[in-house]
């Protein structure tokens, strides 16, 4: 019947949210351990999964439910007991854009959908996410300096 059911599902999603946590602390435990310091982009999680105009979410409410906050709530506090350091970058800092060679910004990276590019300075080729991971290192290494 339907309170069965109902019920059936909500310790279904009980287990789900326990094996999220249960790996998140594990990757902030591991990441404390192994780490002085670790920069991360300070982005809004709530922002990211508000509606834009005309109904449709930004990047829809899986953003907000992947628990990015959970995690970073628990690597800044584990980071914090051993004396270490999380060195947030500004959100509006353009990781995706620079060239991490050569610094040069291209602004035509500012879509999403453009996953990678060729810096039209120095001729480097770049995959967004790595390229934004490299600057984000670089830049939190300038910050903690």
């Amino acid at each position: 019947n339907r309170e069965k059911q109902r019920l059936r599902v909500a310790i279904l999603h009980e287990k789900v949210a326990n094996q999220r946590r249960d790996f998140l602390h594990k990757k902030a435990r591991y990441l404390a351990d192994h780490y002085d310091a670790i920069g991360i982009e300070d982005i809004s999680v709530k922002a990211m999964a508000k509606r834009k105009k005309g109904g449709k979410f930004s990047f829809g409410k899986s953003v907000a439910d992947n628990g990015w906050n959970m995690f970073t709530n628990m690597l800044e506090y584990k980071l914090v007991w051993q004396g270490k350091q999380l060195i947030k970058i500004d959100k509006w800092y353009p990781s995706s854009q620079l060239c991490h060679v050569c610094g040069y910004q291209n602004h035509e990276t500012k879509d999403l959908s453009v996953r990678e590019w060729d810096c039209p300075k120095c001729g480097s080729h770049h995959n967004r996410d790595k390229n934004a991971a490299i600057n984000i290192r670089e830049e939190a290494r300038r910050i903690s300096a």
